[in-house]
């Protein structure tokens, strides 16, 4: 089936799945057009009082993350700030396509974020533009028009090395797709979890995801960490290069 105007399939999925469609934001927010841009740092005292998740939304999502870790370290806030938005646009995307068999473009300019909220009250796509749900046009959708500007930004101003970021956008993807199998199942939609098993597969094998681990099944163990073991009483995540948290200098 195409897609209707609201995505109203992705709700039984759940708030990560979810995404507020073919309508404008109800506040002023900033685009992911804006997010992505590496010209702008942090903003001036006077204008973070003002507006801060305008003004900067990434360093205002990081400081955000921070503060409800416990943690210092911006470096780690900015890694799972980063990982935390590749699940959502991985989970929005693949539930459509596992489930309409087709994907909206979430083309930068036309999706908006709330650094400020959760799902699913954190993304606004004002149009709705259906395109292929094959893995290639996927690849597009999310990783070029959005990781890849993120990943480079996130980098570039936290110095958050490159592999473990696309370490987090491999980890977001095969968690999306095992959680949209797993309900498939529950639900049984078996075309629906052939399709996310396949997806997921296939986006896997893109040149930006193909080395950051190793999927068997549906369990994915990467090649990096996401650097959560350095978050006061964090441990390591299950997918994790490590087996118990390394010794923190």
């Amino acid at each position: 089936m195409d897609l209707d105007r609201a995505l109203a399939a992705l709700r039984p999925l759940g708030g990560f799945c979810v995404l507020h469609a073919s309508q404008p934001p109800p506040r002023p927010l900033p685009t992911l057009a804006h997010l992505h841009t590496l010209g702008y740092g942090e903003a001036t005292p006077d204008v973070q009082k003002d507006a801060p998740a305008l003004t900067d939304p990434l360093a205002f999502r990081v400081r955000k993350v921070g503060a409800a870790l416990g943690t210092p370290e911006t470096r780690v806030a900015a890694s799972v700030a980063h990982q935390g938005l590749a699940a959502r646009l991985w989970s929005v995307t693949l539930g459509c396509a596992a489930l309409y068999e087709r994907v909206p473009d979430l083309a930068p300019p036309l999706l908006h974020w709330d650094p400020d909220a959760a799902s699913p009250d954190d993304l606004w796509l004002t149009e709705v533009h259906p395109l292929p749900a094959d893995a290639r046009t996927i690849g597009g959708v999310v990783l070029r028009a959005h990781l890849a500007p993120l990943t480079a930004t996130v980098h570039a101003r936290y110095r958050v090395a490159t592999g473990l970021l696309w370490g987090n956008a491999a980890s977001a993807l095969a968690g999306a797709g095992r959680e949209l199998e797993g309900w498939a199942r529950r639900h049984g939609r078996t075309d629906v979890a052939a399709r996310a098993r396949s997806l997921t597969a296939d986006l896997l094998g893109h040149p930006r995801l193909a080395t950051t681990g190793t999927l068997t099944g549906t369990a994915f163990r990467r090649r990096s960490c996401c650097l959560y073991y350095r978050v006061p009483g964090g441990g390591v995540c299950g997918d994790c290069c490590f087996s118990r948290p390394p010794r923190s200098p």
